[in-house]
């Protein structure tokens, strides 16, 4: 069963596919384990929650921001499960995610609380991200902003791009390196074996997402080999006695710092 797996896996050629394999390979299964020290919260995804989020999220990207093939959208967000929602709808909607990007130059922008005042220089649509637990909505929606957790949970839970996106579209730009999706996947391949992921791994990051090191440790390199995430955030308030609690609790088994 493993090698039907992973020779289903191996032949995934953009982002969106590997998220159809691990769906087929095991939905009930956690993928991401999200960590938040500054506020206490605790959320688990499984493959199939997360996939729901990104079937919305992809939704609205196409059909109420109007975003097409190619179309950049700056995500102006941290580390954090919903920033791994958006970076897997936009590559199923071939929507450029450019990670801390310029907001003027882009035609839409994503952003939590701290980047809603840089956001404003987009000359397109802005969507707003309150990062409060369990993804709940601002108490008093930014001006100029639609709000995420309002607007989200009504698009429907499966999608279909009328454009789909190849291997060879741009997918993602980090720390200002552009990526098509399949390039990502190569990448992401290559990180896991490098670490030595492998289906059913824990992988726990405290890394942040201005990189491409940290956003594959943070999502694709395990989603690549059929392992989870447990992403901290604010890791930096926890000390080293906390992270081998954690660790041990978490059943971790590879760690990126």
């Amino acid at each position: 069963m493993n090698a039907a797996k992973n020779a289903a896996n191996a032949a995934d050629r953009t982002p969106a596919e590997l998220l159809r394999s691990a769906l087929a390979a095991d939905a009930a299964r956690p993928l991401v384990t999200y960590y938040d020290d500054a506020t206490g919260e605790r959320v688990e995804l499984s493959v199939a929650t997360l996939a729901n989020w990104v079937a919305k999220t992809a939704n609205l990207i196409q059909d109420e921001l109007a975003a097409e093939r190619g179309d950049r959208i700056a995500l102006l967000l941290p580390a954090h499960w919903q920033t791994a929602a958006w970076l897997l709808a936009c590559a199923a909607a071939g929507v450029v995610a450019d990670l801390d990007g310029d907001p003027a130059a882009a035609d839409a922008v994503v952003s939590g609380p701290d980047g809603l005042e840089r956001a404003l220089a987009c000359p397109g649509e802005r969507i707003a991200l309150s990062l409060r637990p369990l993804g709940a909505p601002f108490l008093a929606p930014p001006e100029g902003f639609t709000d995420y957790a309002r607007a989200a949970p009504a698009q429907p839970d499966a999608f279909a791009a009328y454009d789909p996106p190849g291997p060879d579209d741009p997918a993602v730009v980090v720390g200002g390196r552009e990526l098509s999706g399949g390039r990502l996947v190569e990448l992401a391949r290559a990180d896991a074996a490098a670490r030595g992921l492998g289906p059913g791994d824990r992988l726990m990051s405290l890394m942040g997402f201005g990189t491409w090191e940290g956003v594959s440790a943070g999502l694709f390199a395990p989603l690549a080999a059929g392992a989870s995430v447990v992403l901290c955030r604010n890791a930096e308030r926890l000390d080293e006695a906390g992270r081998d609690a954690r660790a041990a609790s978490e059943r971790v088994t590879h760690f990126a710092a």
